[in-house]
């Protein structure tokens, strides 16, 4: 058996569309050739990193495999009871968008004129039990797969990154805490929202904290859209992917630079200069509608999963070979205009 090479996951956040980031995890695992330092992942990212690590620590990657779907299907089963549905329409016509459903329409506008505060003063999260369900805590804190999670401190502006031995429900649910949807979550005196808002993943810590040096980045929204944006929706949905990538942009950027300027060896700098990137991604993500990150029907999840593995796989076949090598993801693209 060939010497395994180690890696790294930057794991983005997308609320149901992390199905997607499901499905290139289970391909990457079925690879004996490659071992996982750490992750780092932001919302759907941290929730699906944090199932895969405690999975790994129980049954090694086949254990890992069995907790991401185990945990997708309660995501699904949950969803069963959830008045976010499609419509007839969209169901007719085979589209998996929320658009047109009449509760999603109505929540839609409610949510620009009431807070969380508002319409849910319990605070209560569908996501807590099957987090408490699905991940043993104490077991992941002992993990030897380094897990870091993102998310934004209300008051500061500030990402915090929590570490295998700090991450909790809580945790994972500020990670996802959309502020528009549910009321920000305390820890340890804090208030935080979303991680995607100051990393959507934070690469600092797989650079600074694991010795490997090939970075595999599972991206979920959309850099680019050639697509005009006419409505207030499209228009809002542009605005939340450009504010989600922006600080992922700006590490890759710094990476960029620091390779074109970094020759001290080694120097922090010469470390992240020395950084592989590659990058897993669908082109599908540019067609689905913001709105269908709430649709956790089976076949929308088992549909994306698919994709996943897909993508994973033409990866593997395009750039296997790069790992421990070489770049594959051109970062140099990222500093014209700059």
């Amino acid at each position: 058996m060939t010497d395994q090479i180690l890696i790294d996951l930057a794991l983005q956040g997308g609320g149901a569309h992390g199905a997607f980031t499901w499905g290139v995890l289970d391909r990457l695992l079925e690879e004996q050739r490659l071992r996982i330092e750490g992750i780092s992942g932001t919302s759907a990212g941290a929730m699906n990193a944090a199932v895969l690590v405690d999975g790994y620590a129980q049954g090694g990657p086949e254990g890992a495999r069995e907790a991401l779907e185990a945990f997708w299907k309660l995501i699904s089963r949950a969803a069963m009871y959830s008045p976010f549905r499609r419509s007839p329409l969209d169901v007719l016509l085979g589209r998996w968008t929320l658009d047109y459903s009449p509760v999603f329409i109505a929540a839609d506008m409610m949510a620009r004129l009431l807070s969380p505060y508002d319409l849910s003063p319990a605070g209560a999260n569908p996501l807590r039990e099957i987090l408490a369900s699905c991940v043993n805590f104490t077991r992941l804190s002992q993990s030897s797969i380094k897990l870091f999670v993102t998310a934004t401190n209300v008051q500061t502006g500030r990402g915090r990154v929590f570490r295998n031995n700090e991450v909790t429900p809580d945790v994972l649910l500020a990670s996802a805490c959309l502020p528009t949807l549910f009321q920000a979550v305390e820890i340890g005196g804090g208030l935080y929202w979303d991680g995607g808002y100051s990393g959507n993943p934070t690469i600092t810590p797989l650079i600074r904290e694991c010795s490997s040096s090939d970075t595999i980045l599972v991206q979920i929204n959309p850099v680019e859209r050639t697509n005009s944006l006419r409505t207030a929706r499209e228009i809002l949905n542009r605005l939340n992917e450009v504010s989600f990538n922006a600080v992922l942009l700006k590490e890759l950027r710094m990476i960029a630079l620091l390779r074109q300027v970094a020759h001290e060896s080694g120097s922090e700098a010469a470390k992240w200069a020395a950084m592989r990137m590659h990058r897993v991604t669908s082109d599908m993500m540019t067609s689905l509608g913001s709105s269908s990150k709430l649709n956790a029907e089976w076949e929308f999840l088992v549909m994306l999963r698919d994709e996943g593995r897909r993508r994973a796989e033409e990866f593997l076949a395009s750039h296997g070979a790069d790992l421990g090598r070489r770049s594959s993801l051109d970062l140099d693209q990222l500093l014209e205009g700059v």
